[in-house]
């Protein structure tokens, strides 16, 4: 697995913090239809469950949501993407179909509460650490154009930042040709749930993108 830390001033601001990293080789593809029966069925559920007000007291996303005011990031602003998945799913707009593995990660994503970056492995340079974002970094997030991760959680290598459980970027984007695939899993809480979760992405992994030589753990 590529070396993945966290700097010592996300520590000090979000002490529970944990990372559920998974890293496998898979395979993308944009025809998955069995994928997209249980996303249908998983959402329709969630959306008789919840309501928009509901949303904000689910453990996972309050923890969340307390861990980026600590860093000094609105969420209300810049949303989670756990919580503005959530959003869109309860408000009956459904998510967004990419792939089988964005897909998929957005599945668990909904599921759990916690926001999960998706990247392609081979696009990352050296070693990577979980730092927070500086005033005027170049970031260009998926569908948002350029971002202002200024206070937000940032993953970083080598050639700078790459993603944030807001937005991950282009730079590191997963695409039909990617075969090594990293997916960190962002435990703001501490909840102990984590390792269950993760279990659940593998099997999905496993099943729906032919996910092997999986390799796994947790940082904190």
């Amino acid at each position: 697995m590529i070396p993945i830390s966290i700097s010592s001033e996300v520590k000090s601001k979000c002490p529970q913090l944990q990372l559920g990293c998974i890293q496998c080789h898979l395979e993308v593809t944009n025809e998955y239809p069995a994928l997209l029966e249980l996303i249908k069925q998983e959402l329709s559920d969630l959306q008789n469950q919840l309501v928009v007000e509901d949303i904000s007291k689910i453990p996972s996303i309050q923890a969340s949501r307390i861990g980026y005011k600590s860093l000094g990031k609105d969420p209300a602003r810049y949303r989670l993407s756990a919580e503005a998945l959530l959003r869109r799913v309860v408000k009956g707009k459904g998510l967004y179909q990419v792939n089988n593995v964005v897909d998929l990660l957005n599945l668990t994503s909904v599921k759990s509460g916690f926001s999960i970056g998706g990247y392609d492995a081979e696009k990352i340079e050296g070693e990577i650490q979980l730092s927070i974002g500086k005033a005027n970094e170049p970031y260009e997030a998926i569908g948002r154009g350029e971002l202002n991760i200024k206070f937000l959680p940032t993953f970083r290598d080598q050639k700078g930042p790459f993603g944030s459980p807001t937005s991950d970027s282009v730079r590191t984007m997963v695409t039909p040709q990617t075969q090594q695939f990293l997916m960190p899993i962002f435990n703001f809480g501490g909840h102990d749930n984590l390792e269950e979760v993760m279990r659940g992405a593998i099997s999905l992994l496993e099943k729906y993108a032919k996910g092997n030589s999986f390799e796994s753990k947790i940082l904190s």
